[in-house]
């Protein structure tokens, strides 16, 4: 049995009172039973302060990028070793704002995903469709594409050490979600694929959904065959919301 992981992604929100308020909302509504993994990326300058709230609850940490590169004259980067050593587990790799504005082609996320792996990080790669590309038909063309980029560089086994996040990018911050059915149909797609190249790596890879799941829709969601937990934008940055989703997750 897959167990589920609710991650969430802060992306470049908070600040110091910000997050010691929103970690100790956290940790003091937090169940020691849950069987679900948690985990918190913060964004990067902040990172060891999280690690510092987080003492021993079970939450795991991660980065929100990484550098293809391990190490060097890259001003501005950060290296996997590096999120490794301020006690990243995680990394998200290829989520879809990465790739819409700041230009990431699907070689360069499978690059990254190769050095998180080296780094002993577990990447999150982020895969989904456009509205424009939904609306076409090719929602499966497109994530096929993005997986096969990472298969194509590292090589099937790759995957045995990475989680798939399933982002319908219309869903994300626009206030619409996707149904549990098509948010289903998707999964099932990307398992399907996976099965034809590896059938145990297919049933055994986590794939959660990322399109604005909160703790009004995650029950619906979460009780999808093969969603295996939520990567959480807005919802959070919200104590109550994000431990509710949690809690539902179990």
């Amino acid at each position: 049995m897959r167990t589920k992981l609710i991650a969430g992604n802060w992306k470049m929100h908070g600040s110091k009172p910000f997050i010691e308020s929103l970690m100790k909302g956290m940790t003091e509504q937090l169940d020691a039973n849950l069987k679900s993994g948690v985990l918190v990326c913060p964004p990067t300058i902040y990172i060891p302060l999280v690690e510092s709230l987080i003492g021993s609850h079970k939450i795991a940490l991660g980065g929100q990028n990484l550098s293809e590169q391990a190490q060097g004259a890259y001003t501005g980067e950060i290296s996997g070793d590096m999120l490794k050593d301020s006690g990243c587990q995680y990394v998200i790799v290829g989520h879809s704002e990465r790739r819409s504005l700041y230009g990431e082609t699907d070689v360069l996320v499978a690059h990254k995903v190769g050095k998180a792996i080296e780094s002993e990080l577990t990447p999150i790669l982020c895969v989904g469709e456009t509205l424009e590309q939904r609306e076409k038909g090719t929602t499966m063309q497109v994530v096929q594409q993005q997986l096969d980029a990472v298969i194509d560089t590292l090589g099937i086994d790759a995957l045995k050490q990475v989680v798939v996040a399933y982002e319908p990018v219309w869903a994300i911050g626009t206030g619409v979600t996707a149904s549990p059915e098509q948010a289903q149909e998707v999964h099932s797609a990307i398992r399907a694929h996976l099965r034809d190249k590896n059938a145990q790596i297919a049933e055994e890879i986590k794939i959660l959904y990322g399109g604005s799941m909160k703790a009004a829709n995650a029950e619906e969601l979460l009780a999808q065959p093969d969603i295996d937990g939520g990567l959480i934008g807005g919802a959070s940055l919200k104590a109550d919301e994000f431990i509710a989703i949690c809690k539902i997750a179990g």
